[in-house]
């Protein structure tokens, strides 16, 4: 892996360290690239894209969700560079996230399903982004529950660390283009698409096509080396990821 690693690799690291006996994924660890999970014949580290991003983005895990290759928090982690990744457990919580959420230049917001929460905690959109006291503005930081809808919501009604924070509920109007796990509801995201929402509703739209374009390739990559099939590096996919990182060069000059 040439890239720097980053908070999910860290935190799989860590998780895999703890492990009383090793987590096996179909392929086999040793046939997959530790840095895109991806099995190297078909290894997508050199088309990983990075996009500065004003909002941050904070992935709290549930415990098996790092060992995952199909996981796609990561993938928030490559595109995103303010990103952060702790574990969750019910009876404790890691020191790092609570000076993290109380860290004064970030805004946290909970992203939820609106019909599971308190209306008076719910929000639709962004806090009005201005600055009091000739201080500078908070940034956006979306805490993402990654994990299975079942562990989602548990993960939510027993984080009481959270309660204070305002709960985003975003209402797409596309269903799911997630191919990796199924799911019985067109409306439950994948967490990389819920990433990719979040950073179109925080006004960083191409952050959020590179990353929505980014997934497809993963996906593309990870079921045809499942398959095993050969990838298609000029296929739709390819070219729209391709040309957004040009249209990137380009506007940074």
């Amino acid at each position: 892996m040439t890239h720097t690693p980053h908070a999910v690799f860290r935190l799989r690291t860590a998780r895999l360290a703890r492990a009383v006996k090793p987590f096996r994924a179909r392929g086999g660890p040793s046939e997959r690239c530790p840095g895109c999970r991806v099995m190297h014949s078909h290894c997508l580290c050199a088309l990983r894209p990075s996009v500065p991003t004003r909002a941050g983005m904070c992935l709290l895990m549930a415990d098996i969700e790092p060992l995952k290759p199909s996981n796609t928090g990561w993938l928030i982690a490559d595109v995103v560079a303010d990103t952060f990744a702790f574990g969750w457990a019910r009876t404790s919580v890691d020191p790092a996230l609570l000076v993290l959420l109380a860290d004064p230049q970030w805004q946290p917001y909970v992203v939820f399903p609106g019909e599971f929460v308190a209306p008076e905690r719910l929000v639709t959109a962004l806090l009005p982004d201005a600055a009091s006291d000739g201080q500078q503005a908070k940034r956006p930081l979306f805490v993402l529950l990654d994990a299975t809808w079942s562990e989602a919501g548990k993960m939510f009604r027993k984080s009481p660390y959270l309660n204070q924070f305002p709960v985003l509920s975003l209402h797409p109007e596309q269903i799911s283009n997630y191919r990796l796990r199924h799911s019985s509801r067109a409306d439950h995201f994948c967490t990389s698409e819920v990433g990719a929402l979040c950073l179109a509703l925080a006004g960083e739209p191409h952050a959020a096509e590179v990353l929505d374009a980014y997934l497809d390739v993963f996906t593309d990559h990870y079921l045809q080396a499942k398959n095993q099939q050969p990838v298609d590096r000029e296929d739709a996919a390819h070219l729209r990821l391709r040309g957004l990182l040009r249209l990137q060069q380009h506007q940074l000059g």
